[in-house]
């Protein structure tokens, strides 16, 4: 009975664990490696056609996106899901498989005039549609026995539609262990997904830390800091983009958007316009306003019926090519959403290209950006990028809005994990963290009287006897170089964390004189006391 961390390991991206029972191999996830965690996602560092089953936690690409790779490596399995993870991994896949058709076509128009060998895209259209076929979807709390002396159950783990923790049963001989994988844990108060529920025993604990070095500060209001930030850029003549996840985020901030039109939030443009420029997003709603009973509340179920809750005046949902262009070409201010979320593909970089050299208009990054990822460069201060070949100066007001976080931050990760009593962890695996992250919120998950540690590559773990049995690697990451030099991750944490406090000043704005004050002088002594060192 053993446990091999194949991915998300001292790394935010491309979550892979297998298990392997009675001579079954089990993986839960098969993601991309995404940013500066990504080595080779063609490399799958174990023998697909010997995997028997995949559970998947959730849809989100860093989960699931090399599931068709694994298909056309020879993978014939089971894929199991939630009902609803099902129906939103069939869209993403497909159009991950439709970007990596892309990029392999645009890579090979370049490269045979460079002579250069042919690229073969990741995986095709075909490879995504012959994983669904491999899918079987169940509801939260059916216990299901997966093969011998395996079961597993599905519980809501408040991140996205259908997002699952997976609470497995296993049995060798006269042993049996319990493991929960914690997949990504949802932040509280979300306005459609419910909260985290809690799972009170577990033998071990595979345990995400996206967040786990840092808290939320969610403005006293979403809306109305967001139709702010709208406000002062439509005032300019700019427009608001917003690079979004297609699945979840997109149809929170159509909800905020909506509220902030019913409440006339946006003072100088209230019939303003959003216009969501993603294929996959427009489906994406749809499968929110179709059959979520046993997913969310029957209050929301009734709020989101008919998807009345994402449609308002003003909405434009593009769907061609040609309507994505013609946005940029229109000269009214709009706020634009758009995917991918870490801008590392889709049509965000197209209006990033014709928006970040614009002094008027506004970049509101609204979820986790990777290292490595275009997002978190732009939130470094990146003075310039380079898109479709172009470099392009960054003059655009950049945002960075904490306050719209789907995942747990470090508090709501510890209450989640101190929960988890009876019987207590005999060991806790801290994975999904950056490499500094995860070290540091194992140490945390420790002071709490668990035994944790955060595992490395390839890392074997016998769960009987509850020791590890080859201790992985620390795979090299991608460089990452400012001006030639390479920057050490404590100075990027230094800069993310200035970044961080401009949002939370900006977002004072209104606050009463002393609180203001009183924190300005704090942060004054802070600063002097920093440069007389």
């Amino acid at each position: 009975m053993k446990l091999t961390f194949f991915g998300a390991a001292k790394a935010v991206t491309g979550s892979c664990h297998c298990l392997e029972v009675n001579g079954k191999k089990i993986l839960i996830d098969c993601g991309l490696q995404q940013g500066r965690d990504e080595r080779d996602n063609r490399v799958l560092d174990f023998a697909p056609g010997y995997i028997d089953y995949v559970i998947v936690t959730h849809a989100h690409i860093d989960h699931s996106g090399r599931i068709p790779l694994l298909v056309k490596q020879g993978f014939h399995g089971t894929i199991v899901a939630t009902r609803l993870t099902g129906e939103l991994m069939s869209i993403m896949l497909r159009d991950s498989a439709h970007i990596q058709e892309s990029d392999a076509q645009w890579q090979n128009q370049k490269g045979r005039r460079a002579g250069k060998p042919i690229v073969e895209p990741l995986y095709t259209m075909a490879d995504a549609e012959a994983a669904m076929k491999l899918v079987t979807t169940y509801e939260y709390g059916d216990t299901v026995d997966l093969c011998e002396g395996v079961r597993i159950r599905f519980v809501d783990a408040g991140h996205l539609l259908g997002s699952a923790s997976v609470e497995l049963w296993l049995t060798e001989g006269d042993v049996t262990r319990k493991i929960v994988f914690s997949g990504d844990l949802g932040n509280v108060d979300q306005p459609i997904i419910r909260d985290p529920q809690y799972i009170g025993e577990a033998d071990y604990v595979v345990m995400e830390s996206t967040y786990g070095d840092r808290l939320h500060e969610p403005p006293e209001s979403y809306t109305g800091a967001l139709a702010e930030i709208i406000d002062e850029t439509f005032s300019k003549g700019g427009n608001v983009i917003i690079p979004s996840f297609a699945v979840g985020r997109t149809q929170e901030l159509l909800y905020f958007m909506r509220e902030m039109k019913d409440e006339g939030l946006v003072k100088t443009h209230p019939d303003f316009q959003v216009c969501v420029d993603s294929p996959l997003a427009n489906e994406a709603t749809r499968i929110f306003s179709g059959n979520l009973h046993g997913y969310l509340d029957e209050a929301a179920i009734e709020a989101l019926k008919g998807g009345a809750l994402f449609q308002f005046p003003g909405l434009t949902l593009t769907e061609s090519s040609e309507e994505s262009k013609a946005l940029n070409m229109d000269k009214a201010s709009k706020v634009i959403i758009s995917a991918s979320g870490m801008c590392d593909a889709g049509r965000i970089r197209h209006h990033l290209k014709h928006n970040l050299w614009r002094q008027e208009c506004s970049v509101v990054f609204v979820g986790y950006q990777a290292e490595g990822s275009l997002g978190r460069r732009l939130l470094e201060g990146a003075k310039s990028v380079k898109l479709f070949g172009e470099e392009i100066a960054v003059n655009a007001r950049i945002v960075n809005f904490q306050g719209l976080s789907s995942h747990a931050d470090r508090d709501h990760l510890l209450a989640w994990i101190a929960d988890i009593k009876a019987p207590k962890p005999q060991h806790v695996f801290i994975v999904h963290g950056d490499r500094e992250v995860a070290p540091y919120f194992a140490e945390s998950v420790e002071k709490l009287g668990f035994t944790a540690h955060a595992p490395q590559y390839t890392e074997v773990y016998d769960l009987i006897e509850d020791q590890i049995v080859a201790p992985g690697y620390l795979p090299e990451r991608k460089a990452k170089a400012v001006g030639g030099q390479r920057v050490s991750s404590a100075y990027e944490r230094l800069v993310a964390l200035g970044q961080r406090m401009v949002d939370v000043i900006r977002r004072s704005k209104g606050r009463d004189n002393k609180t203001l004050g009183r924190w300005a002088d704090q942060l004054r002594q802070l600063l002097d006391k920093w440069e007389e060192s």
